[in-house]
C-alpha cells in the first residue's frame, strides 16, 4: 500500500504518537480549576444570597446580617481605609470565619475551592474593577510593660474609644447606649473589648489591623492619622491587659505562627496579676 504524503512530506500515521502525547499532555478544561461559584452556591449563598446581597434564605434569622457582598466593602482587611481587601484578606475571613456570628470557620472545604471562592466574590462587585492597594505593613510589637500600657489607657481616653466602647472597655459607652448603625441602617453594638475573640480572632496584630485602618461600613474609623504605629501597639497592648483568663475563651486558638506574640502578652499579663 502506497504512503500517503502530507503537505509535510509525511505520513500521517508517522504524526500520530506524538498527537496523542499532546492530547495526553493537555489539561482537561475545569479539571484542576474548581468553578468558584458552584462553591459559592453550595456554601455562602444560604446566608448572603445568590447575588451576595446579604439576603439568602437564612438571613432573616441571623442576629447578625451577612454582608452585602455586592457593595465591595469588607471591614476586616489588612487594605486602609475605604480601599478593597486583599485576596489573602478575602481567603483569611473565608477561613478563621467571624468570631460571635454564622459565618464559622470553612476549614471543611479545601483551599484550592476557597481560592476560587475568592476570585469569585470578586465578581459581585463592580468595585473590584478599581485598582487594588497593598495592605498596611504591621510592625513588630514593642514588649509589654506596665509603662507601655498606661500609655495606651491614655491614648485610649483621649482617642475618643470611650464614647462607643465605654471607659473600662466593655462596650457601654454613651453612643453604644444610644443605639448605634451601620452603613446599611443596622443595628451594631460596639465590642467589648474586656472578651476575646474579636470578630477577627485573638491575635494581637488584627487588633492592631482593626485600629489601624478600620472597620469599613461600621462606626469604627481608620485611626492610621491620629495615632503613629507604636501608639497604636500601646493601645493594643492596654486593651490586652483588660483580658483576665476567665473572659478568654478556651477554644480560641490563633493562626499557625501567631501563637508566640499571644502566649507573650498573655504570659506577661499574668506574671503582673
Amino acid at each position: 500500500m502506497a504512503k500517503v504524503k502530507t503537505a509535510f512530506g509525511r505520513s500521517p500515521w508517522l504524526c500520530f504518537p506524538a498527537a496523542v502525547t499532546l492530547v495526553a499532555l493537555a489539561p482537561v478544561a475545569g479539571a484542576q480549576t474548581p468553578n468558584g461559584r458552584h462553591v459559592y452556591e453550595r456554601h455562602c449563598a444560604i446566608c448572603h444570597g445568590v447575588s451576595g446581597d446579604g439576603n439568602g434564605e437564612a438571613a432573616v434569622r441571623l442576629v447578625t446580617k451577612p454582608a452585602d457582598l455586592t457593595a465591595g466593602r469588607y471591614k476586616f482587611r489588612s487594605t486602609p481605609s475605604g480601599a478593597l481587601p486583599t485576596d489573602e484578606d478575602l481567603f483569611r475571613t473565608l477561613m478563621r470565619g467571624v468570631r460571635g456570628t454564622a459565618m464559622v470557620p470553612q476549614t471543611q472545604v479545601p483551599e484550592t475551592e476557597l481560592r476560587a471562592v475568592v476570585a469569585y466574590l470578586k465578581t459581585l462587585s463592580p468595585r473590584f474593577a478599581e485598582p487594588g492597594r497593598p495592605a498596611v505593613p504591621v510592625p513588630a510589637p514593642p514588649t509589654s510593660t506596665p509603662e507601655v500600657a498606661a500609655k495606651g489607657a491614655k491614648l485610649y481616653k483621649e482617642s475618643g474609644c470611650p464614647e462607643c466602647h465605654g471607659d473600662g472597655g466593655k462596650g457601654d459607652g454613651p453612643s453604644a447606649k444610644k443605639g448605634m448603625k451601620d452603613s446599611r441602617e443596622l443595628p451594631i453594638v460596639p465590642a467589648d473589648l474586656t472578651r476575646r475573640p474579636f470578630k477577627r480572632g485573638s491575635d494581637p496584630r488584627e487588633t492592631w489591623k482593626s485600629i489601624g485602618v478600620g472597620l469599613d461600613g461600621t462606626p469604627m474609623p481608620s485611626y492610621s492619622d491620629a495615632l503613629e504605629p507604636d501608639q497604636i501597639w500601646a493601645v493594643v497592648l492596654f486593651l490586652e491587659s483588660l483580658v483576665t483568663p476567665d473572659r478568654r475563651h478556651p477554644e480560641d486558638r490563633l493562626v499557625p505562627g501567631e501563637e508566640a506574640l499571644g502566649d507573650q502578652i498573655e504570659r506577661e499579663h499574668h506574671d503582673k496579676h
